[in-house]
Parts: C-alpha cells; structure tokens; sequence
C-alpha cells in the first residue's frame, strides 16, 4: 500500500480538525453561548463616565433564554424552577451574575431561566405636583407577571426633589431578580446584592461575594429541595 503524500496528509487532518470544531451547536449551548457573549460584550467599554464591570462567563453556563410569556405559561403550569430577571448593561446585574452562576455551578443546577426585562418594563416618573405619570408603557405580558409574581416583588417607588420616596401604587420586577418558583408559586426573590455594596460599580471585596453567594445559595435551595417555605434560609 503506498504511503500518501504528506500534505495531503497535512490536508486530511485539517479537515478532520475543522470537522470537530465545526459541529452544530445544540439550542442549550447556543443559549450559554450568547448570555457569555452579551454580557462579555460590555467588559472594558463605558457609559455615563462609568465603565461597566468586568464579567467572565463560562461558555457552558445554565442560563437558557425565556420571554414574558413562557414564565407565565410555566408558572400557570405549576412548574418548578429558577429565573433570572435582569439584563446586560445593568451594572448592579454585572456585580452578582458571576456568583449567580458559581452558586449554579456547586449546586449542580443545569437550567435558569433567563428574562431580559429592560425593554419589557413600564417607566413611571414623578409630574410637577408629584403625581405618578407612565412615560412608557410596558408590555402586556410584563403587567401580568406583576399579578403572578405579586407576593415577592417590591413596590415601584420613585424618588422626589426631596429625596423622599414616593410609592407609585404598582409592583415592579427591578433588576437583578432571581425568583424561586415552586410548583407555580413565587415563593422566594433575591438580588443577590450584599447589604454593604453601596455603588453598583464599587469594587467587590471578598465579603460581598460571600455575602451574594449565600443569599443565591439559600434562595436556589427553596427550588433544589421544592420548599413552599424556604424554612430553609435560616440555617442554610
């Protein structure tokens, strides 16, 4: 048998190489791929003189891309599982994903939704007299997860010359919010964001990490060990 030649030999293991590298991605590594992408994007660049946070991702992450009305269908559903509320240029988001993630990543959770709600949300905003007025209408799906998602949302609240907060009458997913949802019932919300994080572009001490990583810990828990209670937190 003759010897081939070696470039072409040279040419056959290219192709086999190209080969590997270029199968299809599956839907799930599609998605990972472009949460790490999105929010990578934005490492190094800057917005109102302030440079986003530097995020890493792993391209194998959890995150799997949702819209208002898929949560809706799950929780009508009575289905259990994790959401994530928040979106790529939000600096407070940029300060506890990596740890979202971490936290994922050691519990051997495979799947968190992921909503984008930057577009979707309503803009309330305060009139001359302090009234509330709508300067954006948000989408009809999103007032509709403020009804499901009513018992763990905050209530939108908007800030006066004064500096007094003035409640708007509504509730509002603000970001980042990572919901717990158990048998089609929110039973647990958290940012994630540590108590001593004052600025969302501040940099993170050691403390803070601990911190964000507990309060996802706990609150992933709720979903891991499909607790209505989450009579877990408190000695998690």
């Amino acid at each position: 048998m003759k010897k081939l030649p070696k470039i072409v030999l040279l040419i056959l293991i290219v192709l086999l190489l190209l080969g590997c590298t270029n199968k299809e991605l599956t839907t799930k590594e599609k998605e990972a791929l472009k949460f790490k992408e999105e929010y990578e994007n934005l490492n190094g660049k800057s917005t109102n003189n302030r440079k986003y946070r530097k995020v890493e991702i792993e391209k194998d992450n959890p995150m799997r891309y949702k819209n208002a009305s898929d949560i809706i269908k799950m929780i009508e559903e009575k289905k259990t599982f994790i959401v994530y509320f928040g979106f790529d240029s939000c600096p407070w988001c940029r300060s506890v994903v990596p740890t979202l993630l971490e936290v994922a990543k050691d519990l051997e959770v495979d799947t968190i939704y992921y909503v984008d709600v930057k577009e979707i949300r309503d803009v309330l905003k305060l009139g001359e007299n302090e009234e509330v007025i709508t300067e954006k209408k948000g989408e009809k799906d999103y007032y509709k997860l403020l009804e499901l998602l009513d018992s763990v949302l905050d209530q939108y609240m908007l800030t006066n010359e004064d500096k007094k907060e003035i409640d708007t009458g509504e509730k509002r997913i603000y970001a980042p919010s990572v919901v717990s949802v158990v048998d089609g019932v929110a039973v647990e919300l958290e940012s994630g964001i540590s108590e001593e994080q004052t600025d969302a572009y501040m940099k993170l001490t050691e403390k803070m990490k601990k911190d964000t990583y507990h309060k996802f810990k706990c609150s992933i828990q709720c979903v891991l060990e499909s607790s209505t209670t989450c009579s877990n937190k408190n000695s998690c």
